[in-house]
């Protein structure tokens, strides 16, 4: 509880403080309603229409806003990888807010089991890994995500010096398998390495859990492998 109250003063001092210093001419009131929609659909592509009819602006004063939330680090547009590849391709971006646990206060989820039971729980987990492994993989490594309109899709992968290094699959469960959709765009792509991230590493370091125990092989060349695991791995190449 404490936590939320010390992000909800956070989000308080942004709106108060912050905004109007950085963009004077941009109402705080529709900058946090804004923020509070972002986190309702954190991880979709982004719906540029559906969003500025719900805030009643238009399609230029939304793009403003948003600018701003990427420019202060509150917020990732993931763009969608985008080569010639003769498929047709989702081409809005992603959007997260970076920090899950400015997630959870915009949605006023207090506790863990309370996160649990919550639709926002596995995009909660997919931002919070996203975020951590391009840090990990450096500026050289462009992060991308893919997805066709037939299906496939893939949740984030790397690309360096025009070739794709990693693809990678985010899933919270440490039983859950690669989709047919990952498969499908490895099959266009062919990356380099091919993981799928499960949520069962010991992240929070209770256990002193060995990464190494927390990978392992799994069919079509994927590596199963928690988060703390491959940003080591990644660190190491960048």
């Amino acid at each position: 509880m404490v936590r939320l109250l010390r992000r909800g003063d956070f989000i308080r001092a942004y709106l108060e403080r912050d905004v109007p210093m950085f963009a004077p001419r941009l109402p705080a009131e529709t900058i946090g309603r804004l923020w509070t929609m972002l986190a309702h659909v954190q991880g979709a592509p982004l719906n540029k229409e559906r969003l500025a009819t719900s805030l009643e602006v238009s399609a230029s004063a939304l793009n403003r806003y948003l600018d701003l939330f990427v420019d202060l680090l509150l917020v990732r547009r993931l763009r969608p990888w985008s080569g010639n590849v003769g498929k047709r391709l989702v081409r809005a971006p992603k959007i997260y807010i970076r920090d899950s646990g400015l997630v959870h206060a915009l949605l006023d989820v207090v506790e863990y089991d309370d996160l649990l039971g919550h639709p926002v729980v596995g995009p909660s987990w997919e931002g919070f890994v996203i975020e951590h492994l391009i840090a990990a993989a450096g500026w050289r490594c462009i992060p991308y995500y893919y997805r066709t309109h037939s299906g496939a899709e893939i949740d984030l992968l790397f690309e360096r010096g025009g070739r794709v290094e990693a693809a990678i699959e985010i899933k919270r469960s440490a039983a859950a398998s690669v989709s047919r959709g990952f498969h499908a765009g490895c099959a266009v792509l062919q990356p380099r390495a091919r993981y799928l991230v499960h949520g069962a590493d010991g992240a929070d370091g209770a256990d002193g859990a060995d990464a190494a125990e927390d990978t392992w092989p799994a069919p079509g060349g994927v590596t199963v492998i928690g988060l703390r695991a491959l940003a080591e791995r990644l660190a190491g190449q960048a």
